[in-house]
């Protein structure tokens, strides 16, 4: 049986979205992290939970930019797996649309990897800069383009006037 606090069980409690155990047990389990670092921010924003990253935000001042081992904003997670709410939801909070991770990957290069092109628009409309590119080189439109997302692809406007450029 999992302790109070222990960030697996704070983690599973955001993921099935228990918003009032997840209030009792936060006043002891404030600072807590994942064994990968994340904090319940990055969990709340991977797992599309809204609400839930709000009250963290705003009732307990919890870092919109909290990074955990690998750089990882929770805007990273929020864009890596589509949850537009918590996108915009961070983008509204101010939070910093071109942010690198290991490796350099922003928010958009992670939202190309999936076929949500919300997501895109949304990070390009806030200032996200496609032409920004990773460790190897590759910008977001290569990303789009290796995961061969039709949709995606016809909208290259997105990645600016000259996709491949820079």
């Amino acid at each position: 049986m999992a302790l109070p606090g222990d960030p697996r069980r704070l983690c599973r409690l955001v993921q099935e979205g228990r918003l009032r155990d997840l209030q009792e047990e936060l006043a002891v389990a404030r600072g807590c992290r994942g064994p990968a670092g994340d904090t319940l921010l990055h969990c709340a924003a991977r797992h599309g939970r809204q609400d839930i990253l709000a009250y963290l935000v705003e009732a307990w001042s919890m870092d919109i930019e909290a990074t955990n081992r690998d750089y990882k904003r929770p805007l990273h997670e929020a864009a890596s797996m589509g949850h537009r709410d918590c996108v915009r939801y961070l983008l509204g909070r101010g939070a910093v649309v071109d942010s690198l991770k290991k490796a350099d990957w922003t928010p958009l290069m992670m939202a190309c990897t999936r076929k949500n092109l919300d997501v895109i628009q949304d990070l390009v409309e806030h200032g996200a800069n496609p032409l920004l590119k990773n460790k190897d080189g590759w910008n977001s439109f290569h990303i789009a383009s290796r995961e061969g997302h039709p949709v995606i692809l016809r909208n290259a406007r997105l990645f600016g006037s000259s996709p491949g450029a820079s």
